[in-house]
């Protein structure tokens, strides 16, 4: 979902970025004070950029998708800490690999950051979770919240390039493109989420209670939260589909289609 600058204007672009500026800015704010978290927002931050780097191959479509991440990094460090983690994977994307264009840069972190930390995970997640912590609920709620996560982004990809004007595509048919394959991108990122969720549900239970006691990791944990992160990367390496991803495909359908 990560948008080039061929698809965004400079007025477009100036308006997203100052708007995604002053949410960072006033997360920063809020979380200033809570140092406990920066050992696990750092772990969290490199799994994110090494997950967001493989993509899956989505059956039947010739298209894949990755995962974003937003809804795991709210969870486990509240949506403020969770939006500036992966506000940074973005930039560090961004800057150092050219995934995602430097001009779109605050178009894409409001449409994946602010999309899923802010607005999903508030408004979907924690009241689907309520106060009871079960298998069930965190399933349920990783599957809404993130295909309504990816949604929401996919929709204000489409808002932002027509209201850019500097592409021929029609906001209606890149819809009917966008739309679909996000939402089984979403599916896939929830059933992924609630694996993870599961996982530390099971062997690292306090992680998920952010919420009311922020965690500290041990020296010991950092190293191998780093080489679960070095393994990962690695077999992400191999496994990684090359087909176009699901934004790349909505817009070579589009233009087919025209």
């Amino acid at each position: 979902m990560h948008m080039s600058d061929a698809l965004v204007s400079p007025p477009v672009a100036g308006v997203m970025g100052v708007i995604s500026t002053t949410l960072l800015w006033i997360a920063i704010r809020k979380v200033k004070s809570e140092t406990n978290l920066l050992p696990l927002m750092g772990v969290m931050g490199a799994f994110t950029l090494v997950v967001q780097m493989i993509n899956f191959a989505i059956p039947g479509t010739g298209s894949s998708g990755h995962l974003i991440g937003g809804i795991l990094l709210s969870a486990l460090l509240g949506p403020w800490a969770g939006f500036i983690t992966l506000s940074s994977v973005l930039i560090l994307q961004c800057l150092l690999f050219a995934d995602g264009g430097l001009l779109a840069l605050g178009c894409n972190i409001f449409n994946m950051a602010v999309c899923s930390c802010l607005i999903a995970y508030p408004l979907v997640f924690r009241p689907l979770m309520g106060n009871v912590v079960s298998g069930g609920r965190f399933t349920l709620a990783s599957i809404i919240a993130c295909t309504v996560a990816l949604e929401l982004g996919a929709a204000f990809v489409a808002i932002e390039t027509e209201a850019s004007g500097v592409t021929a595509l029609p906001i209606s048919r890149f819809l009917l493109f966008l739309l679909p394959i996000h939402f089984v991108i979403g599916l896939g990122e929830g059933l992924a989420t609630s694996v993870l969720f599961s996982f530390l549900r099971r062997y690292k239970p306090e992680l998920l209670q952010q919420a009311t006691s922020p965690v500290r990791l041990s020296s010991q944990q950092m190293w191998i939260g780093v080489a679960v992160i070095l393994v990962l990367g690695i077999c992400g390496y191999f496994w990684a589909s090359s087909l176009p991803d699901g934004l790349e495909w909505s817009i070579e359908r589009t233009s087919v289609s025209q």
